[in-house]
């Protein structure tokens, strides 16, 4: 886990404050370049060009990643690691090895004194809460300037999207020190496993919730690992970063013993063995650690379990050292390995695998895959034809046509890959848009297919005329396009290098949440008690109908932003062109409330004003509540770029 104090011992810790303030900075996204999406170099058409990558990947996977969680969702690996800051940072990929250059994004940040600093070990778990199946993430923060007050915090994500927006729920017990949550699902019941130091021992506890950010009430809290063992003394008493493992109907429990200073960090195991999990009796732990260091990794530790994509393996990520001189600083980087089972029926983690040594990736990576993405939906209407991308009828034949545009069809997810390019994931069929046969050929057909992860699936998004853009195949290096710029109904959608008709208008569908990609803050209009002046700000998430937008298309590819609950749309001030001007609500026909949608690499979305060609962007990259939104110059940063998701 991350570093620990607490008062008895803090003059010892003198030292080690100092790694916790070269992580901080190392770990801060702050006001981040964000390279453009259509300022990247085209793929051009070249037979000889592999049709997808192998997967292969060396651990490290990248440094600076401790505590880390990861989950395999609808076709996505989502990523957390700690921050040592305010922000709580997502990383979103298809494959396992694209994390490590997967867009770093911030899904929340805290400016509340109590709870701003020093986030640690995000866990995400998707429970069924009082409104359904939500992501809950579970995270430690506290107070800025010491670690004596961190403590365990919950998020509530507003729909099935790993990546929010989320709501902030409450803490689990603010004034005592706890960290590293997680929870347990036991015979119809949910437990939330923590550690806390108790004397001179750090001990994991376990009580029962009645939801996942509320305790239950008069019930125990049971001691579960308590250091007494060797292996578990190195440097201090410390057992923590328990994390649950379930398999063929047993439930095991895994936890980090030793101090993390050392590079005696290591796994220990635990089992349980009766009905109760709150009776400490039913608990058995393994004498001897389960994943420890070697020649060449040391500290080992803070992991977590996924499954590969298509569930026939088990994998084991966490974090180490690549020297025994390494503690609990930003040089702990993020590791992954497959496990197996022993013929008993306990978890067999073998050794940390040795920086440099290739590793296969999950299998079913590469397909075939038929998944509905998680993420916002649009619609893709030609800028000639005024139809929309969509896929014929036939399953037999599922090619690309272009038809009317309507709520129930046409519906695709842009999903953004590691690399600057993006899969089109079709929401009517499951399926994602490739060129048939990876052709290169001048008019090759179009169709939906099953992911298998080929350069042919793979498309990036470039900027085109007024507010529209192209989608260029990654291996062809030719455009979506209307087969002879027809504007008939169920006419093929091909690959063309050159065409009058290969631009399309971006049109996100429903209600839709705009996250700033530096904050994870939702964007707001906010009113005065006059009624008179607006304004636009940020604010936390909290399902509020000024936080909820709808992107109306006005003409030639560009929107008008709107909120629900308004008739006014996002505008410049007084019409100004200057910097810095204010944006707030104005009338919808003013001149400076069109917006031309830019993406970046990563998912993100700029709004550049169709009259003042600025940027949308946020005063001053403040993460804190009720910072201003005013007009830029084209800078690039994270403070330009928004997250649409959606609102449900």
């Amino acid at each position: 886990m991350a570093m620990k104090l607490f008062n008895k011992n803090k003059s010892s810790m003198a030292k080690v404050m100092g790694l916790l303030s070269s992580a901080a900075l190392l770990a801060g996204c702050a006001a981040t370049s964000v390279p453009f999406a259509d300022n990247q170099e085209q793929t051009t058409s070249q037979v000889e060009q592999p049709t997808q990558d192998d997967g292969v990947f060396t651990n490290p996977l990248f440094p600076n990643g401790a505590d880390p969680w990861l989950e395999y969702w609808d076709g996505n690996y989502y990523l957390t690691t700690t921050t040592w800051t305010s922000e709580l940072v997502m990383r979103k990929s298809p494959t396992l090895a694209g994390l490590a250059q997967a867009t770093p994004v911030n899904v929340w940040s805290s400016a509340e004194p109590a709870r701003n600093a020093n986030f640690w070990a995000f866990e995400f778990h998707r429970l069924k809460g009082p409104n359904g199946y939500r992501w809950y993430m579970m995270y430690t923060a506290g107070k800025d300037g010491t670690l004596d007050n961190q403590h365990l915090n919950v998020l509530e994500s507003a729909g099935d999207d790993p990546m929010g927006p989320y709501e902030y729920k409450g803490a689990l017990m603010p004034d005592v020190w706890n960290i590293d949550g997680n929870y347990l699902e036991h015979d119809g019941k949910l437990y939330v496993i923590y550690s806390q130091w108790q004397g001179d021992q750090q001990l994991n506890i376990i009580a029962q919730m009645d939801n996942p950010w509320t305790l239950t009430p008069n019930k125990p809290h049971t001691v579960l690992t308590r250091p007494e063992l060797d292996w578990e003394i190195s440097g201090r008493k410390v057992t923590e970063g328990a994390e649950i493992l379930q398999h063929n109907g047993r439930t095991f429990v895994t936890y980090s013993a030793s101090f993390c200073n050392t590079p005696d960090y290591k796994l220990g195991l635990l089992e349980l063995v009766g009905d109760d999990p709150l009776n400490q009796a039913h608990w058995k732990k393994y004498d001897q650690p389960v994943f420890s260091r070697t020649e060449s990794v040391f500290g080992p530790g803070h992991n977590g379990f996924f499954r590969s994509p298509d569930g026939k393996e088990d994998w084991l990520v966490y974090h180490g050292n690549d020297s025994v001189e390494h503690g609990c600083s930003s040089t702990r980087s993020l590791r992954a390995q497959k496990f197996t089972w022993n013929d008993y029926g306990t978890p067999s983690f073998g050794k940390p695998l040795t920086p440099g040594v290739k590793v296969a990736p999950p299998s079913g990576e590469y397909g075939p895959l038929v998944t509905r993405v998680q993420g916002q939906h649009y619609q893709l209407m030609n800028a000639t034809s005024g139809l929309c991308l969509d896929t014929g009828t036939d399953p037999q034949n599922p090619k690309a046509v272009q038809k009317q545009c309507a709520a129930t069809n046409g519906r695709w997810v842009i999903d953004a890959m590691s690399d600057g390019f993006v899969r089109l994931a079709n929401q009517e069929d499951s399926k994602f848009l490739e060129v048939a046969g990876c052709s290169t050929a001048e008019n090759a057909k179009v169709r939906s297919a099953a992911w298998r992860n080929n350069y042919c699936q793979q498309w990036q998004v470039t900027g085109a005329s007024d507010g529209n853009v192209q989608f260029v195949n990654r291996y062809s290096g030719k455009a979506l396009s209307v087969a002879g710029c027809s504007a008939s109904s169920n006419q093929s959608v091909l690959q063309t290098s050159d065409s009058v008709c290969n631009e399309w208008q971006l049109r996100p569908t429903g209600e839709v949440v705009l996250l700033s990609q530096q904050s994870g803050k939702a964007l707001t209009a906010v009113v005065d008690k006059t009624g008179k002046k607006t304004d636009l700000r940020q604010f936390a998430w909290a399902h509020r109908d000024n936080q909820v937008w709808r992107v109306n298309p006005t003409e030639s590819g560009y929107v008008a932003l709107q909120p629900k609950d308004g008739e006014l749309c996002a505008a410049v001030s007084g019409g100004q062109i200057v910097p810095g001007a204010n944006v707030n609500l104005g009338q919808c026909t003013d001149k400076t409330a069109q917006w031309k949608m830019k993406p970046v690499t990563g998912g993100g979305m700029m709004f550049i004003n169709r009259y003042t060609r600025q940027a949308l962007g946020l005063e001053n990259c403040g993460l804190a509540e009720n910072t201003n939104f005013a007009q830029q110059p084209v800078l690039k940063t994270n403070c330009q770029v928004f997250h649409l998701r959606k609102s449900h």
